[in-house]
């Protein structure tokens, strides 16, 4: 039986377990099945070989390995790396949500427009609820996934791999009637960091990027017979604090859903979208509740004094 656990509030900052990965340190990747088949499965482990979600137990602020604190950084969790084409995904609906390779009737996917020019994946802790509509997003609902990220900086990153980044800005893609926000970002590394703090600094120092990835996004599933893909605001980005409200947004969407609370709260919706929440809520809180002692969330008696605001 699932258990339910109250949802605090109070404040906006993102919530910390106190067993998440607060970076990369102590994370390792492991591969089960043979590539390029639908059984193959990217799992993510830590050193002490126990398996952990990079959807949940990946914390959405990073947390600097050396001091133990916050960083003014996101963990960004990697699922495509920039020059490949291969549809890796996390896949949310299975147990400890390993990255998968998308199919559609038993084939697996590809963007069929070509390798993508930056490295793409998501947000931890993090979900675009499918019961929400942004007053800015055309009247769409999310689209039942963590929030998705392109990573602009100069190094390949492998599916699976967490890496800090800066949050630049954000654009809202309407994605077959859904909402599909797109935040731009670069990894906290790399050469151009220094330069970039907010969007503005991306078209300045790097022209034409925006429009290069706006565009990339607009056509890549032409080839599947598809429309183009619309945006809305006007097809601008948005700067890094418009952004920020975004990521929070969705991160207190995520909190809602594996406290349960979002379950609560479906039943004037249609048959679809409850049996997507019902579905999502059932996996992630029977994962975060497989050790309650390293999940202090399911712990209904405990949930004010284990998380941090």
């Amino acid at each position: 039986m699932e258990q339910l656990v109250p949802l605090n509030d109070g404040g906006s900052k993102p919530l910390k377990k106190s067993s998440s990965f607060g970076s990369d340190k102590g994370l390792e990747t492991h591969s089960q099945g043979e590539e390029d088949t639908l059984e193959y499965r990217i799992n993510t482990k830590s050193t002490e070989g126990k398996t952990i979600s990079l959807w949940h137990d990946i914390n959405l602020t990073h947390i600097d390995s050396e001091s133990g604190e916050e960083t003014p950084y996101y963990n960004f969790v990697c699922e495509i790396p920039k020059f490949t084409r291969k549809k890796y995904e996390i896949a949310t609906d299975e147990a400890f949500t390993p990255i998968k390779q998308d199919e559609k009737k038993g084939q697996l996917r590809e963007f069929k427009k070509g390798d993508i020019f930056f490295n793409y994946g998501c947000f931890p802790q993090t979900w675009e609820d499918p019961t929400f509509v942004h007053p800015d997003a055309e009247g769409c609902r999310g689209d039942n996934d963590p929030v998705d990220v392109c990573e602009i900086g100069a190094r390949i990153v492998q599916p699976g791999k967490v890496r800090p980044v800066k949050v630049l800005g954000i654009l809202m893609m309407i994605d077959e009637g859904e909402a599909d926000w797109k935040v731009v970002t670069i990894d906290a590394e790399d050469k151009w960091a220094p330069f970039l703090n907010d969007i503005n600094d991306v078209e300045e120092q790097l022209p034409g990027l925006l429009s290069a990835i706006r565009e990339w996004y607009r056509t890549y599933k032409i080839p599947d017979g598809k429309p183009p893909n619309t945006f809305g605001l006007g097809e601008q980005f948005m700067d890094k604090t418009y952004a920020k409200s975004i990521i929070d947004e969705c991160h207190h969407a995520w909190r809602d859903l594996v406290s349960g609370g979002k379950e609560r709260t479906i039943e004037g919706e249609d048959e679809d979208v409850k049996n997507l929440v019902r579905k999502l809520s059932t996996n992630s809180l029977f994962e975060l509740a497989k050790d309650l002692d390293e999940h202090p969330e399911a712990h209904p008696e405990d949930f004010d004094d284990a998380l941090t605001f």
